[in-house]
């Protein structure tokens, strides 16, 4: 069967080495925070919290701790508070080793399309994605292999507005572990259990190559 979505962010949270500084992204990049237990992987939120723990206990929210999504969070020990212009200070100037988003498509020369679907879309702006996308060391996206009507979200070129330029490395979906490798394009990594290739191919709109 297709990963689950708490499977997808379990199985990227696993390829997380200890000592990492992560910025998560809003929807399912969210849930990678509560698959690291055990290794010290620091948190980070563009609205200025390094150190975020997992997701609260029901009964046990915070309504003053959030992450730059509005969503309630938990801190890790030691975490600390930082204001606005040294959060991104941090982005900007490469010091966050994983940035893991969300996305709309991916293309096989690792263009990334994550904040609006047409010009005419209701998001205000690109927002922080940019600069994550820009700054950070590395960038993962995990997301659903195709759309709801099943298009696919693994493209030749991105025909949503960009948020940035060959800057995914690699993609985690509810089929498959994917690298977006500069000479090959798409290179298949791992499958979901039960998915086989022949599916993972069939439903991407680029080629998926194999070492």
């Amino acid at each position: 069967m297709p990963f689950t979505r708490d499977q997808m962010a379990a199985r990227l949270a696993a390829d997380v080495p200890e000592g990492w500084c992560v910025n998560l992204g809003i929807g399912i990049p969210t849930l990678v925070a509560n698959h690291v237990q055990g290794r010290e992987v620091i948190f980070q939120s563009e609205n200025g919290v390094i150190g975020m723990g997992p997701a609260p206990q029901k009964g046990q929210e915070d309504p003053w701790l959030i992450n730059a999504g509005k969503q309630l969070i938990t801190l890790a020990r030691g975490a600390s508070f930082v204001g606005h212009a040294d959060s991104f200070a941090m982005i900007r100037g490469g010091h966050i080793d994983l940035c893991v988003l969300g996305a709309f498509e991916v293309a096989e020369n690792g263009d990334l399309a994550n904040w609006a679907t047409s010009e005419n879309d209701t998001a205000p702006a690109v927002g922080g994605a940019m600069d994550l996308a820009a700054g950070a060391k590395r960038l993962w996206v995990v997301m659903e292999h195709t759309t709801k009507d099943g298009r696919p979200k693994l493209v030749e070129r991105c025909g949503y507005p960009l948020t940035g330029l060959r800057c995914v490395r690699r993609v985690y979906t509810n089929l498959a572990v994917i690298d977006v490798l500069p000479e090959k394009g798409f290179v298949l990594v791992d499958l979901a259990p039960g998915v086989t290739l022949d599916e993972v191919r069939a439903k991407s709109g680029a080629v998926i190559h194999t070492n």
